[in-house]
């Protein structure tokens, strides 16, 4: 299937739409709707694609006008909101840096903190762009009316000279890029991945209820002689709730069951969504019961392939380090699950071959690079070699908040090949699980 995107988006003159991909597929084109020209109010026309870009959702849209040849190549979100809000903080060091692929939702706001500058959330449309097309567009709408300002305000004039002379000098490199999108929409490029980005921090968040305001996501208002639902946990692990939703592959309507179960040491909550339209089946765990005081660390070494057969929770705070591999998958990357080792690195493999499916703008087309690509097909080769017994590695869970747990086969006895590190959170790690604002002792006055 044809990919297509724009090319005015990354500064490339020509037409507005390009194809990406070697294929050709007559079918996947643009729908193009004569409409009025904003600018000369002249007949101009849009076109529209119905697409399915990662981390951005679905649908691309641009406008022309042949009269005035005035243009607009905004990119529109049509997805669903993420279950999280997520914030990138990237250290720009050189030229480059400027050179990375950027995702910008329209709710995000941009902040440059060396120059004090922001923009902030609903004041530009969403875009995909490079961290240079973001400063340059900040600039350009600076500049736009600069010239009336001369005129009429002359002191604001040459203090946003000077002010755009720093945006410009930015381009060197030497600031952070700070990125703030509460639908979770929004996607830095990394890339090094599947390893880590020591220059690239990425942080998910449950969203304040003033986002949700902001996003137009309302808590459902309870009628006032509605039932209040039974407190009594014996009947909660005795039924199953059944509430409907969205696919998140294909968007189509569909149902989420629901069930609270008990484990030995644990309290989970099972949900699982099956869609009828397309076949996608998702199953996550979420934590139950407390924080512990102390987080966990299990790492396990791994001498046989019976070792996949290993039962593990892992909770959605859970981030999972392969030393070896130099790999580490952050906690929110798959959420909890209650499976397998085999299953886990399966998952993991999953998630990295996303970055090779067709699709994906930042590894095909004009993104893509040879040495990308190949460095992930042999992550791919690496973890089946893993699962298969044939390669020597450690496999490490860091939970902070002391929720997860991998299966001792030794049991009573102490497992020799996994050893479990009971340690104290730093403060970032209370502040990621909003341990640091929590009020135990006299919340009620």
């Amino acid at each position: 299937m044809s990919v297509i995107a724009e090319e005015n988006v990354r500064g490339i003159g020509g037409s507005v739409f390009k194809e990406i991909s070697a294929d050709n597929d007559e079918d996947n084109q643009p729908t193009e709707i004569e409409s009025l020209c904003m600018n000369c109010y002249q007949n101009g026309m849009t076109r529209i694609l119905l697409t399915k870009i990662p981390f951005f959702k679905e649908v691309i849209s641009s406008f022309t006008c042949p009269n005035c040849s005035w243009s607009n190549t905004e990119i529109q979100s049509a997805g669903r909101i993420q279950d999280q809000a997520i914030a990138y903080t990237f250290k720009v060091k050189s030229k480059q840096d400027m050179n990375r692929e950027v995702v910008k939702a329209d709710s995000a706001t941009t902040r440059i903190p060396e120059v004090d500058f922001e923009i902030p959330p609903y004041t530009q449309k969403g875009s995909l762009s490079t961290i240079e097309g973001l400063i340059d567009r900040a600039v350009a709408g600076l500049e736009q009316d600069q010239q009336l300002r001369n005129a009429t305000a002359p002191e604001v004039a040459v203090k946003i000279d000077e002010f755009i002379d720093k945006l410009k000098k930015l381009k060197e490199g030497g600031f952070t890029l700070v990125i703030d999108d509460p639908s979770g929409n929004s996607f830095v490029e990394n890339p090094f991945a599947p390893q880590k980005d020591e220059a690239l921090s990425v942080s998910h968040y449950k969203r304040t209820p003033q986002q949700d305001a902001q996003l137009g996501i309302k808590a459902r208002e309870k009628a006032e002689d509605e039932e209040k639902p039974s407190n009594d946990i014996d009947c909660m692990r005795n039924e199953m709730l059944t509430f409907n939703t969205n696919c998140p592959e294909c968007n189509a309507p569909a149902s989420t069951n629901m069930k609270l179960v008990q484990i030995p040491h644990f309290k989970i909550i099972i949900m699982a969504t099956n869609c009828d339209d397309c076949g996608h089946r998702t199953n996550k765990v979420k934590s139950g019961g407390a924080t512990e005081e102390l987080g966990t660390k299990i790492t396990l070494h791994l001498t046989d392939v019976s070792d996949m057969s290993r039962d593990l929770l892992k909770s959605e705070t859970c981030s999972i380090l392969i030393p070896e591999l130099e790999f580490e998958l952050g906690m929110a990357a798959v959420g909890g699950k209650f499976t397998t080792l085999e299953g886990l690195l399966k998952d993991i493999k999953d998630l990295v071959s996303r970055l090779l499916f067709p699709k994906n703008p930042f590894t095909c087309g004009d993104s893509s690079t040879s040495d990308r690509t190949e460095k992930l097909k042999l992550f791919g080769e690496k973890i089946d070699k893993i699962m298969a017994g044939e390669m020597d590695v450690h496999i490490v869970l860091d939970d902070p908040a002391g929720n997860s747990y991998l299966q001792n086969v030794y049991a009573p006895d102490p497992d020799p090949e996994m050893t479990t590190e009971k340690y104290t959170r730093t403060f970032v790690q209370n502040e990621d699980l909003g341990l640091n604002d929590m009020e135990t002792e006299g919340y009620q006055e």
